[in-house]
């Protein structure tokens, strides 16, 4: 007991002495002002060490974050479908692996913890290799907007000016987390791609090490694997601040990394000269008797038959290799591929042309034809895709800067604008309204108005199933009239219709809740209404003032004379309402008048 006591007082004793943070603060101004005068002031607050929370004063703990991710491969493979031509391939590769990465995430975090931490398991870590302008960037945009999940984009030419230091190789990781807004869990399941990886190889014909590129790789071995990145740059003064001022708020220093393993690499580059390299290994392979020497058509198809002894060979560590299990190998383009990639009604380059004479109220309709030549001088410049673009711009650049100081608000694009475009635009701003030009452009509007038709119609199960929405005939002619009226792409427009469509369904609620009488707008009513909302840029909900003044009094007085509480409303019903009520009132003569009571609202 005395020594308990001898403790108490020693600790009373040496609580007197520390002294209040506030006479603290005090004396040391007074010392300020006395040494150094008014010149130097004391500005800081002093955070002095906290007691201990108790049990009540901690946050709850933390729960383990789980994705959510539920895609199968075939419905990725059918939504790069609608944007990507060609690449069959490729597609299905992507689309399975980078699938089957997530949802094996997903179903380990689903079992017990004793079970979901597997030592040894193989990241889908996906090689992408493939000329220029083939697709592969805008695959993975594609992939990464439709999952959801966080992505960001690296160029593997930048991480070779840093030297073998790997830096930023750690800043794509850090880029995750500012892309999830902070959320290091998110992150953690995000999707790191790597463009022009090609580009660090080591140089074959370098005599000795190339530090800067194998350095670069060997930089990438670990974060492809797993490894803690520190969200805290080291040489980043910006950085320490932050965590000084965080330090001292809170008295404690905090753990912020991020963990790679569940993080997904895509890399992928053009491989220029690759294709020498499996020539060679086989034809090795089939050298002798029986022998076959390659062809042309072969050695455009020999990236197919890439092993990882020839990706070594090219300048690549085996270690580094061994960590990009899956290949994706991309086609060269044809000139048939870039003149189908115009014609797709979600491409972005003919929509961007649009937008661009959008911009100063100049609608745009393209020819078959022209799109075809288009593609021909595209395919010449032996750039893929991205030859479409310079075509394109080379074609209408006079025409998108001389026809915005005109009065031509219609511009059809054909062969003759695109062979001869200086004598077109000419003629055009000799006779802006020539009613010759006026029936191309209306035709030039119908053929794409079908063509859109064709292109849903070919498409009506998987729209249907993915917006959930019935794609009946006179609704996809609804759809592509949408189109044609606007820049936009499918997607958009099938999900503005899914939108109207659902807010037209409120309508009946609204006249059986405000009115007493039970509408049912069949189908085709449903599409009229949002064809007049498409019309006129409206929303559903603003024609229901309309769809009252038109039947309010008519149905209440068929209801009056027959008790009759529902009704079905049909696209002729809504043209001609007059009729419609007329017709009903007609017919109510010949029925006998039932009492209004609560058992015929519900049947009506």
């Amino acid at each position: 007991m005395n020594e308990l006591s001898m403790n108490k007082q020693s600790i009373n004793e040496l609580s007197e002495k520390i002294p209040d943070p506030k006479e603290l603060e005090k004396e040391l101004g007074d010392f300020l002002t006395k040494k150094f005068g008014g010149s130097v002031k004391l500005a800081a607050p002093i955070i002095m060490p906290q007691p201990a929370n108790s049990e009540a004063d901690q946050p709850p703990p933390k729960t383990r974050k789980t994705i959510q991710f539920d895609l199968k491969p075939q419905d990725l493979v059918t939504y790069l479908d609608q944007y990507i031509v060609k690449q069959t391939a490729a597609k299905d590769i992507l689309a399975t692996k980078i699938c089957t990465h997530f949802n094996r995430i997903k179903h380990v975090q689903s079992a017990p913890d004793d079970f979901n931490d597997m030592v040894g398991v193989i990241k889908n870590n996906v090689l992408m290799l493939g000329p220029t302008g083939v697709g592969k960037t805008y695959m993975v945009r594609l992939i990464a907007k439709k999952i959801g999940v966080p992505f960001v984009k690296g160029d593997a030419t930048k991480f070779s000016e840093t030297g073998y230091v790997g830096g930023d190789v750690e800043d794509l990781v850090r880029d995750l987390v500012r892309e999830a807004d902070g959320d290091i869990e998110l992150a953690q399941y995000g999707i790191v791609y790597i463009d022009e990886i090609d580009k660090i190889a080591s140089s074959q014909n370098l005599m000795g090490a190339d530090v800067s590129r194998t350095g670069v790789q060997r930089a990438l071995l670990k974060p492809m694997e797993e490894t803690e990145v520190d969200l805290k740059v080291p040489h980043d003064p910006v950085s320490m601040l932050q965590e000084i001022d965080r330090f001292r708020k809170t008295g404690k220093k905090e753990k912020n990394s991020v963990n790679t393993k569940h993080i997904l690499f895509i890399m992928s580059g053009a491989f220029s000269g690759l294709e020498k390299i499996i020539s060679r290994r086989v034809t090795e392979q089939k050298i002798g008797f029986g022998a076959t020497i390659a062809n042309s058509a072969q050695e455009k198809d020999m990236l197919a038959r890439v092993k990882s002894e020839d990706l070594v060979q090219f300048g690549f560590e085996s270690e580094f290799v061994g960590r990009l299990p899956v290949r994706a190998v991309f086609e060269r383009l044809t000139e048939t591929d870039l003149c189908d990639i115009l014609k797709n009604p979600n491409n972005p380059i003919v929509l961007g042309k649009k937008l661009d004479f959008a911009a100063y109220g100049i609608d745009v309709k393209f020819h078959t034809e022209a799109l075809e030549e288009l593609a021909r001088r595209a395919y010449a410049e032996n750039t893929g895709a991205r030859g479409l673009v310079s075509a394109v711009e080379g074609a209408l650049l006079p025409f998108e800067k001389a026809l915005p100081s005109s009065t031509i608000k219609r511009f059809a694009v054909t062969r003759e604008v695109i062979d001869l475009p200086l004598p077109h635009l000419a003629d055009l701003l000799d006779s802006p309204h020539d009613p010759a030009n006026t029936q191309t452009f209306d035709r030039l509007a119908i053929d794409e108005c079908l063509r859109i038709e064709a292109y849903v119609a070919d498409n009506r199960k998987p729209f249907g199933e993915k917006y959930g929405i019935q794609l009946t005939d006179s609704r996809i002619a609804l759809v592509a009239e949408a189109y044609c009226r606007k820049v936009t792409d499918i997607e958009k427009v099938l999900k503005k219709v899914k939108s109207f469509y659902e807010e037209t369904k409120t309508i009946e609620l609204y006249f059986i809740k405000n009115h007493g009488i039970n509408i049912v707008l069949e189908e085709e009513a449903i599409d009229a209404i949002i064809e007049r909302c498409f019309q006129s840029q409206t929303t559903p909900e603003s024609y229901y003032p309309k769809l009252t003044a038109d039947f309010e009094h008519g149905l209440k007085l068929v209801r009056e004379k027959t008790g009759r509480t529902r009704f079905f409303i049909t696209r002729e019903a809504l043209e001609k309402p007059e009729h419609y009520i007329a017709d009903l009132l007609k017919k109510s003569d010949d029925l006998p008048r039932l009492p209004l009571n609560p058992d015929n609202l519900l049947e009506g």
